[in-house]
Formats: C-alpha cells, structure tokens, sequence
C-alpha cells in the first residue's frame, strides 16, 4: 500500500505538467495525496472491516461504504467525473468503466490475501463495484496479482507471465516516451505503469520510470509503485520524506493496515 502513496504523491506534480525524463526532484513543494490515495486508502479500510473474510459481497458493501465515506471526507480532490456522479448518487451502482482507478487503488488486496486465487477474486470485487467493464476489471487483476507475486518472493519473469495474460508487454519504455500521451483507460495505461516497474533496478528507479513517459502521472506511478514496493521495499529516506505528505483520514487508515499486515 505505502509505494502506491508514494507513488501518487511523487507524481502528483507531473499529471499535467508532463515530464519525459527520469531526472526531476522525486519531492517538490507541491507534492501531495491525490484521489488515487484516497480510493487506494478506502480499499484498505474496507479489509480492515475483515467482511471479506466471510462473503466477498459483504467485502463489496463495505467497499462501497468506504469509497463514499472517503470521497466525501475529500471531495475536493479531483475524482474522475464519472466517479465523483457516483459518489454523490443516491443509488451508486457499477458504472461500466474501463478506467484506470480500479488498478490505481487496488494493491491493499495482494496484502491481505493468503494465495492467488484469492488475491484475484477481492480484486475482482474491488474493481466490480465501479469498474464492472472487463477492462476494469482485467487491470486490477492484472496488478494485484503483480503485488501479490512480487510480496511473496517470485521472481520478474514469473511476474511478467502473469501480466501478460492481460496484456501484451511487447514495448520500451524507451520506445513509447515520446508518443506516450495522457490515457486514462487501463487498457492505455497499465501494461506502461508495468513495464517501468520490469525495467526497474529499485523502487525510485521504477517511480522515475513511471513519470518519464507522461500521461497520467500520479495514477502510472501509483501503481508502478505498488509493485515496486512489494519487490523492493522503500528505501527509508523516500519513506521518510512521503510520510509528511500522507495525514488526515488516509495516514490513520494506512497506520492501521501496515500495524495489521
């Protein structure tokens, strides 16, 4: 959970001011939380509930609470347009989409989860209640599982054979950089946030990796993160220095989790 913060902290400076460059301060002034903390945040208080361990459609109620209670506590974060109409529904209900947050917030579920198969059935869950659309859905299995692999020991070929029952992995990031324009499906975006986390020598490299393409920064480095983290660890100084950006409700959840798992 900690590198997908990091992540989106790290990036948040760089969604609309595109970098296409590894070399940039990893912290500014401007650098804080965004959305993609908030919903990354709502996931792991909604296992901390311990519904899941009983019925995944009790996980999926208390997600749903969660994701509300949260993006109201921030609603002035920049939520995606059609997530912000669902949070202020009065009926919220899965909304087909294919969008990249399912993936961005879903790395808490590789923590908890005591194998695969579960791992990939609460990220289903995580992704259904919103991103029911089979893109949503293949980007948050495709990431927890990536967590999940990397948390218990497995090695990157390993990982690599995972992802790529989603998604083709047949580029550079070398190769894409200079094309790579903002896409927030998952489609667009998740097999890049994966490759920088492949091409990687440690976890800063794989952040750096993340934002040098452009595109959406803080979500691609949110998840790069995520994986990152589970294979690397977070180096104490970057730790250190992330931790004064992450307070409020999200810092008390992500205290509880790290106590937890």
């Amino acid at each position: 959970m900690l590198g997908a913060l990091i992540g989106d902290i790290v990036g948040s400076p760089y969604e609309w001011k595109n970098l296409k460059s590894k070399n940039f301060p990893l912290f500014r002034r401007s650098s804080c939380m965004t959305d993609d903390s908030v919903l990354t945040a709502a996931v792991a208080s909604a296992l901390l509930m311990e519904g899941w361990k009983v019925d995944l459609e009790q996980f999926k109620t208390d997600l749903v609470g969660e994701l509300r209670r949260l993006g109201h506590h921030y609603l002035g974060f920049a939520f995606g347009p059609r997530f912000e109409r669902w949070l202020l529904s009065d009926d919220p209900k899965p909304y087909n989409s294919y969008g990249n947050g399912s993936a961005a917030r879903v790395s808490p579920v590789a923590w908890v989860a005591e194998s695969l198969p579960e791992c990939l059935a609460l990220a289903k869950a995580s992704a259904e209640v919103t991103h029911d659309h089979p893109d949503g859905i293949a980007g948050a299995l495709a990431v927890a599982g990536a967590v999940y692999l990397a948390r218990t020991g497995e090695d990157k070929e390993t990982i690599r054979d995972h992802v790529t029952r989603y998604y083709r992995l047949d580029f550079t990031l070398d190769e894409i950089r200079k094309d790579y324009t903002q896409d927030t499906s998952c489609a667009g975006s998740v097999p890049q946030a994966l490759e920088a986390f492949f091409e990687a020598e440690d976890f800063e490299d794989a952040i750096r990796g993340a934002i040098s393409i452009g595109g959406d920064s803080d979500t691609i480095a949110t998840i790069t993160g995520g994986v990152a983290a589970a294979f690397y660890g977070v180096p104490k100084a970057i730790r250190a220095e992330a931790m004064r950006c992450i307070d409020g409700e999200v810092r008390n959840i992500y205290d509880r989790f790290a106590k937890e798992y």
